[in-house]
């Protein structure tokens, strides 16, 4: 729905309300459920919340702020949230490419997390990874991983929001090396974190269901509901882990996960490629989200989620990048073109994942998917000052006929000019603002240089 005026604002007054921030001269995408479109619109904020969106005419007459920004006949919206990623990755960028799963994560990746894991690399990599999710527009990310705590202060010093969650498995893990220990070594992580800061959200990540015993998986969800929060989970990624959990309990992994009563509504299956129409049912029935990294799916050869299917039951879905091992890049924009793409070429049909469906997969869907719904993924009077502006003024993106259009098939990371996160501001001008960031990136290489050796 496009309006050029007549949004919601108040009427005229002498003395204008002052706010923290107000945002001029853009086209203002609020991915609300019937995808308003305000040309020469404008977003007035104070403190971490939106105040009003509306028309620039309307909100200038209605606010006076202490700081304003020019978005310059940009794309005002939110933030993007990647709802599947392992921050700390980055660190194992581009070493074990072109490699089946299995072999990929046996013989490769375990290997590396067990010997190159500490706190110190993990805050490293998580910050590498943060700078480079706000250079490209991502303002909440969803993490399961190792040394969670270090996660969690580079999250604090980036100014990022996150759900973040300690991994757990069932044998030595970076941090735990005693596999008995790992679901209290989560718990102990949710007490440590939990209403810490605003920002950081705990939960808990289970691995999958063939690293993690059914006593563990049980013990988990457990601990997930008498929290509250969130529970992630791989699960069906792979033809061979369906085959191995039919083997182990005659029944698909979605359904014996539902069998042992890990299934419900703050529970989020990754990845969920090998499902067939009961298991589409049982998700659907158990109110659970999906989360589906499409770049990361495609290469590893995992496999194709059946993402318009679940759209089609009404289950939650968000969109992913999986961690830089797997990807290789974070840019939840290449995200989304290759998602919507993928699945026209797949059904033959064009029509399939069109560009609003996606965006809102990327925006919307993909905080109620991780349980944010209520605070962030639209702009709105009310939520949370999470939001991007998108600098049009370039080559590939001239002319603009369609803003959605454009940022699902032609807008790349590389163009988000601003990012506000709880109504601060952490990208300036393609500048990082919370981050250092070269020293940052020197760090890494430095961690990678040991690692290749």
């Amino acid at each position: 729905m496009r309006q050029s005026s007549g949004v919601s604002c108040q009427s005229s007054i002498v003395n204008r309300q002052s706010v923290d921030i107000l945002i001029l001269n853009g086209w203002v995408l609020t991915v609300d459920s019937r995808d308003t479109l305000i040309e020469n619109g404008a977003v007035a904020i104070s403190g971490d919340r939106i105040v009003e969106v509306g028309t620039e005419d309307a909100l200038t007459a209605s606010y006076r702020a202490t700081k304003t920004i020019d978005a310059r006949g940009g794309i005002i919206m939110p933030g993007l949230v990647n709802t599947h990623t392992h921050a700390a990755m980055s660190l194992f960028r581009g070493m074990a490419d072109d490699l089946p799963l299995t072999s990929w994560l046996n013989d490769y990746i375990f290997k590396a997390e067990a010997r190159w894991l500490n706190p110190e690399s993990v805050y490293a990599g998580t910050l590498l990874s943060c700078g480079e999710m706000l250079l490209s527009g991502t303002t909440t990310f969803c993490d399961g991983y190792f040394f969670e705590d270090a996660v969690a202060a580079a999250v604090q010093e980036s100014g990022m929001r996150a759900i973040l969650a300690q991994g757990i498995v069932d044998f030595p893990a970076p941090g735990v090396p005693e596999p008995n220990d790992n679901v209290a070594e989560a718990v102990r992580f949710i007490e440590t974190w939990k209403g810490k800061t605003q920002l950081v959200t705990p939960g808990l990540f289970c691995h999958s269901p063939y690293t993690c015993s059914e006593k563990t998986l049980r013990e988990a969800r457990k601990v997930s509901d008498q929290a509250g929060l969130l529970f992630q989970i791989h699960v069906a990624e792979t033809e061979t882990e369906v085959k191995e959990i039919e083997q182990r309990h005659g029944t698909s992994p979605v359904q014996y996960l539902d069998r042992i009563g890990v299934l419900n509504a703050k529970t989020l299956l990754v990845h969920a490629i090998w499902v067939n129409e009961a298991d589409i049912a049982c998700m659907a029935r158990r109110g659970v989200a999906v989360s589906v990294a499409t770049e990361s799916e495609m290469k590893l050869a995992s496999g194709v989620a059946p993402v318009p299917e679940f759209l089609k039951k009404g289950l939650a879905v968000g969109l992913g990048t999986d961690g830089s091992a797997s990807n290789n890049n974070l840019d939840m924009f290449q995200e989304m073109d290759t998602a919507a793409k993928l699945h026209k070429v797949k059904t033959l049909d064009p029509t399939v994942l069109n560009a609003r469906q996606v965006l809102a997969l990327a925006t919307r869907s993909g905080a109620e998917a991780i349980g944010l719904g209520k605070q962030i993924g639209l702009l709105e009077a009310g939520k949370k000052a999470d939001l991007i502006i998108i600098d049009t003024h370039k080559p590939h993106l001239t002319p603009l006929y369609d803003p959605v259009s454009h940022l699902v098939y032609a807008a790349s990371g590389n163009d988000v000019r601003d990012v506000i996160i709880d109504g601060r501001l952490v990208v300036r001008d393609r500048a990082l603002l919370t981050i250092k960031i070269e020293a940052v990136m020197e760090e890494v290489q430095r961690l990678a240089r040991q690692i290749a050796s």
